[in-house]
């Protein structure tokens, strides 16, 4: 694949190499075996445990406000598209700022949730969907509009014009307020990566509650951040009809052996995972349902010896449910953390494939 589209070096680390090596001086850092299922039923147990567990691992998150409010601050129609900017009350005194894009007509439409990346790029949050697609041959937000998808983009805590909301308050951003807030929710016995997929299923529940909107045809898609916010959204929330991920499909053990755990920001980690399983257990949990990912062989965020077993693993389980079809784990050879005009539109035909156009 040509063409790469990279994120910023301060976020990734291009050569592949792995210096860790078996030597680490503690222990723990291997989770349990977790062998593969033989059978569905087998599956289907181990499945809901999975799903007990990582509740827990999460923290104690409040309940979503049901049904979110929410307001739209403007409205204005682009001619081939009608753009709304929301904000989402997210039950906990915060509001998610949020992007929406709706195609002409009277629907109901597919739509995609578009999670945004990290890069450090605090202020560009949700905005990111109006960057130019890997190919700069559209924006991004009004490319999917245009192939018949309404499109979702929420700000993360920390991101965009939630900046400056944390516990420092107006002169506390960036770095420092994604730290500030993740402190304060250990505190309060939750965690950061919990709030943040907590406020993306408040983002699906305002989605899936338009009049406009098909929600048995609901996606979700993203980049780096993005990704593991798509894949941890489709594996604890079933509304999520098809998914793709690109760039961040990575097994903890293998990171920790290619020293790069500090790649990746303090959302990334949850307390107690390596008690109990590594990342194939989570991502499993999306089969049936379509998943696309997409990682490049030598991006120092995601290991390749660890990505490869986890889609190995993933396959397994999609073949149990006779939906081998519905799942393509792919490691570019020669890429690092990029976003390719390939991916791009493999990331569009997988949409179009598997949640369809507008229903007439």
């Amino acid at each position: 694949m040509a063409a790469a589209f990279f994120l910023g070096a301060t976020m990734v680390a291009l050569d592949g190499q792995e210096p860790g090596g078996t030597s680490f001086p503690f222990a723990g850092t291997k989770a349990p075996d977790f062998p593969r299922p033989r059978s569905l039923q087998e599956w289907t147990a181990r499945r809901e445990q999975v799903r007990r567990t990582l509740g827990t691992l999460l923290g104690d998150l409040p309940p979503r406000p049901t049904p979110p409010a929410a307001r739209v601050l403007r409205r204005e129609d682009r001619g081939d598209y009608l753009l709304e900017k929301l904000e989402i009350d997210n039950g906990e005194g915060a509001r998610i700022p949020a992007w929406f894009l709706l195609p002409p007509g009277e629907g109901p439409f597919p739509a995609i949730l578009y999670l945004h990346w990290h890069a450090g790029q605090y202020a560009l949050g949700k905005d990111e969907l109006f960057l130019e697609t890997p190919a700069r041959d559209a924006r991004r937000g009004e490319d999917l509009v245009r192939r018949g998808f309404a499109v979702l983009a929420p700000d993360a805590w920390a991101f965009g014009e939630r900046q400056g909301q944390g516990p420092g308050g107006p002169r506390e951003k960036g770095g420092a307020e994604e730290a500030a807030l993740s402190k304060l929710f250990l505190w309060m016995g939750r965690t950061f990566l919990g709030m943040m997929i907590r406020d993306d299923r408040i983002a699906l529940d305002y989605l899936a509650g338009r009049r406009e909107i098909d929600a048995r045809r609901i996606g979700a898609t993203g980049i780096s951040m993005g990704c593991t916010r798509t894949w941890w959204l489709a594996a604890l929330d079933e509304r999520i009809a098809a998914a793709v991920g690109i760039c961040c499909m990575t097994r903890y053990e293998e990171l920790v052996a290619s020293g790069g755990i500090n790649g990746h920001g303090i959302y990334y980690f949850v307390p107690g995972m390596l008690k109990h399983f590594d990342m194939e257990a989570v991502v499993s949990l999306i089969a049936p349902r379509p998943y696309l990912d997409f990682c490049g062989e030598k991006d120092g965020l995601t290991p390749p010896a660890g990505t490869r077993k986890i889609y190995d693993f993933v396959a397994g389980v999609y073949r149990l449910y006779g939906a081998a079809g519905n799942f393509r784990g792919e490691i570019v050879p020669g890429l690092g953390h990029v976003y390719t005009p390939e991916m791009w539109r493999e990331m569009t035909s997988w949409f179009e494939r598997h949640l369809g156009r507008r229903r007439e």
